[in-house]
């Protein structure tokens, strides 16, 4: 825990949010699940230890405790260049005075999809939204459009693509989703041609495309992306690569930029905007075209939002657009990763918990894994490790690094998780971290019971 005037406390009994729990129960009066994300609920984290954010700048953020903690994750992975970031601050501040919402296209959506398409020359066209789900949805609906298909294939081994109902239905959390409509979802395992192939065998002629994230915690193998692209082809689908993590961690024009792999259609979001909100769908004029006025076929309700192309939002998304470009944020990220996964390897491994405190995925994008004595994954150890770490002044659902960390954020967050490890020991030992918990544990996000 910091605070302005101390660097925390060893004793993680001592650390209280008094204020943040106030917070929470008033959210949770008002607002269904007390956040509006549910990767954001007090059930993520150790009872009574869900900080309610102040403010944040850089790296860090403050709750309403007046803690001070490095921040990891930043914003569910949106925040990649750390808060209030001076250049895309200043490029929102200029269009707040002109103006943020008119009764016909800004000439800010022409400079938008201008440096959008450079940015990602493998796509042809591109329109805007507001969130990933609103993208992705128009995408699977456009390639129901352009082949008369029903089903939808996703990879089943990424954890979202949406919160429309093509997608949610096939989550435990799919009370109020029709039974129909979940049926029309596929799924085929990551990294596994032959079972891709055999689902579209098996579904012949009836899927519409392949949607997937290219790529996750671990690398593609070898030519699987591109065996992909000539399944897809092959079959009549058309294939979809979800950028909306990949986008600007992997490359600035995202996995497909990395990997040389072209999609029919793609999705970015997230990292786009900085923490403010824009999201894309780009891909081939044929296709994006449908949704558009100038074709002679069935017209598309591609998207249609009424703050899709919000001036100041798509002023955010250039001037992170440029900053990546000018200043080599990708290849920051991906030290910055490097540099904090060694240190927490290294940790753990002196603390005798190497097996069971994992750090895994890209250096840019990096989660952390918690496993029992029997080296399966526990919410329970995950809880008595997110204590210490909170209590420490490092705020790590995951160790998703944004450009903004320093080295000394690094070292004190090493040093932090080496004395979390040093108490995983004592639990492992002990073969039940109860003691260290202080309360239930924290939840998965998707489950079928509150």
């Amino acid at each position: 825990m910091h605070t302005e005037e101390t660097e925390g406390t060893e004793d993680t009994e001592e650390f209280v949010l008094p204020r943040s729990r106030l917070a929470n129960e008033r959210l949770h009066a008002m607002i269904p699940g007390g956040a509006h994300t549910y990767a954001k609920g007090d059930d993520q984290y150790p009872e009574n230890l869900a900080p309610v954010i102040s403010h944040g700048r850089g790296a860090h953020v403050w709750d309403v405790d007046g803690n001070r903690y490095i921040e990891y994750g930043s914003g569910l992975r949106s925040v990649s260049l750390g808060h209030a970031h001076p250049r895309v601050i200043e490029a929102v501040r200029r269009e707040l005075d002109r103006g943020s919402n008119f009764v016909r296209p800004s000439i800010v959506e022409v400079r938008a999809a201008e440096r959008f398409l450079a940015t990602v020359p493998t796509a042809e066209m591109v329109k805007f939204a507001k969130n990933g789900s609103d993208a992705t949805t128009a995408a699977v609906r456009l390639a129901r459009a352009v082949t008369g298909r029903p089903r939808v294939a996703i990879c089943g081994d990424h954890p979202f693509f949406s919160s429309d109902d093509w997608f949610i239905g096939t989550t435990p959390m799919s009370a109020g989703i029709p039974a129909a409509t979940t049926e029309l979802t596929v799924a085929f395992p990551y990294g596994d041609l032959a079972s891709t192939e055999e689902l579209l065998t098996r579904y012949q002629d009836e899927v519409a495309c392949l949607i997937l994230e290219p790529a996750g915690h671990t690398e593609p193998p070898p030519g699987y992306l591109a065996g992909l692209r000539e399944l897809a082809d092959r079959h009549g689908c058309v294939l979809v690569f979800d950028e909306m993590i990949t986008g600007f961690r992997w490359s600035e024009a995202g996995a497909q930029g990395l990997y040389g792999v072209v999609p029919d259609l793609s999705t970015f979001g997230k990292a786009l905007g900085n923490g403010f909100a824009v999201s894309a769908l780009a891909g081939r004029r044929d296709l994006m075209e449908r949704g558009g006025l100038r074709h002679s076929g069935d017209r598309v309700f591609l998207l249609s939002t009424t703050h899709g192309a919000e001036t100041h939002a798509l002023a955010a998304a250039m001037a992170v657009q440029t900053t990546y470009a000018e200043e080599g944020v990708t290849a920051r990220l991906h030290a910055l990763g490097e540099q904090l996964a060694a240190g927490v390897r290294e940790a753990a491994a002196a603390m005798g918990v190497g097996d069971h405190v994992v750090v895994k995925g890209r250096a840019s994008n990096l989660v952390f894994a918690t496993l029992d004595e029997n080296l399966r994954p526990s919410q329970r150890y995950r809880t008595l490790f997110l204590r210490r770490l909170l209590a420490g002044g490092v705020l790590a659902p995951s160790f998703v690094v944004s450009s903004a960390l320093d080295d000394a954020d690094i070292d004190h967050t090493v040093d932090v998780v080496a004395q979390a490890c040093a108490v995983y020991r004592k639990a492992l030992d002990a073969t039940d971290p109860t003691p260290w918990m202080a309360g239930r544990p924290v939840k998965p996000v998707f489950r079928r019971l509150a």
